[in-house]
């Protein structure tokens, strides 16, 4: 079959199917009709937390057969999955909220019944970085999703020296315990960029608070207490970097003097580091490699 042909991917009741079904993250009605549909069809609903999935199902008054598939046991259920699908039944795969493997567990699973050539359906709905994005007031045209930071102080410190120069919308997650040392850590690395944080989104306490990280952290210290897991949005760099043709061509030196990179691909990086013409920067570590030799 061609990969571009149509296909019925309404109905659960053809045999060996993995549904990656998003759900709610927070407002159980943000639920689509076609989730609904596939959730009381599968043979089968691998739920990132059984009891929590087992009570949204019986809101919708969906009897479901439910199996925990978590980041603690995926490597070890999945080669059961993939058996159960390979065998004939259908399965609907969902995390505790939002899309399933977008920070949350599901990759191996969609990984493997790729590599053993079953068909892997996905029933959209909310994802948290979206729906942070459209009501945040930043940019949303292009941007990077890098999910909950690394728990290591100096990691992270290496991950955020590495956006220093990107210029698209950075987001991330991070808990309510970490979030304000993280913005702290970003204003350091990043500089006092605007910043837009949302928490508790479709919930009954839902909170955008847009400002720069200096307001942002200011407006999170006055509290006595901040809940809810943060979706953080940065602005990306769009400061245009000047310099002169001394410090020019003393950086393109020390880049050539290092020699990790080949003439092209350091005028790439140093032009688009101070936006100025690649041929300029060119021509200069040409000459550079020149007088080298």
């Amino acid at each position: 079959m061609p990969l571009n042909s149509p296909i019925n991917n309404t109905d659960a009741k053809n045999p060996g199917i993995l549904f990656v079904v998003a759900t709610p993250i927070g407002n159980k009605k943000d639920i689509t009709l076609r989730a609904i549909e596939i959730l009381g069809q599968v043979d089968l609903v691998a739920a990132e937390d059984t009891r929590k999935t087992g009570l949204f199902l019986l809101s919708y008054k969906i009897k479901a057969n439910l199996i925990s598939y978590h980041e603690y046991n995926e490597r070890k259920r999945t080669p059961y999955l993939i058996n159960k699908i390979k065998s004939g039944l259908s399965i609907a795969l969902v995390s505790n909220a939002g899309t399933p493997s977008v920070s949350d567990p599901g990759y191996h699973l969609i990984t493997e019944a790729i590599l053993n050539e079953i068909r892997v359906v996905p029933i959209p709905g909310v994802s948290a970085p979206i729906t942070a994005l459209s009501a945040s007031g930043i940019s949303g045209g292009s941007f990077i999703f890098i999910g909950f930071p690394p728990k290591n102080k100096s990691k992270r410190k290496k991950m955020l020296e590495t956006f220093l120069e990107e210029e698209k919308t950075i987001v991330f997650y991070e808990s309510p315990k970490r979030v304000t040392t993280f913005l702290k850590e970003i204003k350091e690395r990043l500089g006092n960029r605007h910043a837009v944080i949302s928490r508790e989104m479709t919930k009954l306490h839902e909170e955008f608070i847009r400002g720069t990280l200096s307001e942002v952290i200011t407006s999170l210290k006055d509290r006595p207490s901040v809940k809810g897991e943060f979706t953080i949005l940065i602005n990306g760099n769009r400061e245009k970097k000047k310099i002169c043709e001394k410090e020019l061509l003393k950086e393109v030196k020390a880049r050539m003097d290092r020699a990790d990179s080949g003439v092209l691909e350091i005028a790439k990086e140093i032009s688009k580091k101070y936006h100025i013409k690649k041929s300029m920067v060119y021509e200069m570590a040409l000459k550079i490699k020149k007088d080298q030799n």
